[in-house]
C-alpha cells in the first residue's frame, strides 16, 4: 500500500473509531482520534500539495477539529498540533463558528473533465443525469435523476468524477462523510441535514445548481444491526430530503451523488432512491496508459520509458496506484540527487527517469484491490446497475 493510501485509510479509520467513541461518551478518547485523523488528513495535503482534492480533506479536517472544540467543554482541552497550509485554514481551524455551513466548499472544486482520465460509460451517464438537465432543462419534461450512486474498488476516481461534475456546471459543491455527520453534529444531525439541504434548495432556486457528495455512504446508510437512536433519525431524515429533491414536480437542480467501496452493505430504502447505479471500475489498458501519460508529463523521461509496456505491467492497479507508481519513480530519483550530493549544486538536475526505474517500483508494489473484491463488485453491479 502506498503512503498516500495508508494515510487516507489511517484518517477514515480514525475518523470512525472517534465516531465509536464519542457515542460511547469516551470524550478523552474520542478527542485523541479525532486528533489523530486531523493530523493524517493534512500531513496528506502538506505531502501532496497539487492534488485535485486537498479541499475536500480540508474541509473533513474542520469538521472534526469543530468536534473537537464541542467536546474539550466537557474534558480538559488539548492543544492540536495543526499546521494548516494557508492563513485561510488555520483562521477556520482556529476559532470559526461550529456550522453546517463550513461543510459547503464557497470555492468550486478546479477538477477538469481532462483530469478524469478513461471511466467513459461513468462520465457518460453523469452527464445524462446532471450536467445534460442544467444545460437545457427544456429538454427534460419528464425530470431528470436526482440521486446518483457511483460504487467500485478505492483509489478508481470516484471523489474525482463528483468534483469534475460540480466544476462543469459550476455548482455548490457540498461535501460531507458520515464521520462528521455522526460526530460533529451529534444530537442535532437532523436540524443539521434539514438545514444543508434547505442551503442545497436555496442555492439552486438562485440560479447555482448544488450537488451533495456523501463520501463513506455505506458507513450512514448501510445495514447496521446495533444502531443507536441518532443513526436511526439521521438515516430517517435523509430519507425524506432525498425524497422532496427526487419529487418528480420540482424542477430544481440540486443532486445528490453518494460514493462507497462497499455497495453491498447499503440498505435497500437507500439504494432505489439513487436513480443513477454507476460502477467507477479499475482502468483499463489505455486508460492506464493515459493516466501514465497524465501523471508523467511533468518528469523528465527516458527514451527508454515505454508508456504502452508499463500500463501492461500495471494491470489490475487501480488509478491512485498509478499515481502513486510515478510519484514514487520521481522520489526515488530525488532520493538518489540527494544522496550523491549533486543537489548541493543548484545547476545540477536530476537524472531522467528510465525504464528500469518504473519497474523495479513495479516489482514491489502490489495492487490495491484484489480479484476477490472485484467479483463482488461486478455480482452487485449485474443485480442492481442503472446507467
Amino acid at each position: 500500500m502506498s503512503a498516500s493510501q495508508e494515510l487516507e485509510k489511517a484518517a477514515t479509520n480514525y475518523a470512525l473509531e472517534a465516531v465509536r467513541l464519542d457515542k460511547q461518551g469516551s470524550k478523552g478518547m474520542a478527542i485523541t482520534m479525532y486528533q489523530k485523523a486531523i493530523e493524517s488528513l493534512l500531513k496528506l495535503v502538506q505531502l501532496y500539495p497539487e492534488y485535485s482534492l486537498n479541499k475536500v480533506y480540508i474541509q473533513r479536517a474542520i469538521a472534526y477539529q469543530e468536534r473537537i472544540k464541542a467536546l474539550q467543554g466537557a474534558v480538559a482541552p488539548i492543544q492540536p498540533q495543526i499546521e494548516p497550509s494557508n492563513g485561510e485554514e488555520a483562521k477556520s481551524l482556529e476559532g470559526e463558528k461550529s456550522s453546517y455551513e463550513e461543510l459547503i466548499l464557497t470555492e468550486k472544486p478546479d477538477v477538469k473533465w481532462e483530469e478524469v482520465v478513461g471511466l467513459d460509460s461513468a462520465k457518460k451517464a453523469v452527464k445524462e443525469a446532471i450536467v445534460y438537465p442544467v444545460q437545457r432543462p427544456d429538454l427534460f419534461p419528464l425530470g431528470w435523476p436526482r440521486g446518483i450512486l457511483l460504487f467500485g474498488p478505492p483509489g478508481c476516481g470516484k471523489t474525482l468524477l463528483a468534483a469534475a461534475v460540480a466544476t462543469e456546471i459550476d455548482a455548490t459543491f457540498i461535501s460531507i462523510d458520515a464521520a462528521s455527520i455522526m460526530s460533529k453534529w451529534l444530537g442535532e444531525a437532523e436540524q443539521n441535514v434539514s438545514k444543508l439541504f434547505n442551503s442545497a434548495r436555496k442555492s439552486a432556486t438562485e440560479g447555482r445548481p448544488s450537488i451533495v457528495f456523501i463520501d463513506e455512504l455505506d458507513s450512514l446508510m448501510g445495514r447496521h444491526s446495533n444502531e443507536v437512536g441518532g443513526e436511526v433519525r439521521v438515516r430517517n431524515q435523509y430519507l425524506k430530503e432525498m425524497d422532496g429533491i427526487i419529487d418528480k414536480g420540482k424542477k430544481l437542480h440540486v443532486y445528490v451523488i453518494g460514493a462507497t467501496n462497499k455497495p453491498w452493505d447499503l440498505d435497500w430504502a437507500f439504494i432505489r432512491r439513487f436513480q443513477k447505479r454507476i460502477l467507477v471500475p479499475l482502468p483499463d489498458h489505455h486508460t492506464r496508459f493515459m493516466m501514465f501519460k497524465l501523471y508523467t508529463s511533468n518528469l523528465l523521461l527516458g527514451s527508454n520509458v515505454d508508456l504502452h509496456e508499463l500500463a501492461r505491467l500495471s494491470e489490475g492497479f487501480s488509478g491512485s496506484d498509478i499515481r502513486d507508481v510515478c510519484q514514487s519513480a520521481q522520489l526515488k530519483l530525488i532520493g538518489e540527487f540527494f544522496e550523491t550530493g549533486q543537489a548541493s549544486n543548484k545547476q545540477a538536475k536530476p537524472r531522467a527517469i528510465t525504464m528500469d526505474d518504473f519497474r523495479q517500483i513495479l516489482e514491489e508494489r502490489k495492487p490495491s484491490v484484489s480479484m476477490d473484491m472485484l467479483a463482488l463488485y461486478n455480482r452487485w453491479f449485474e443485480a442492481f446497475k442503472a446507467l
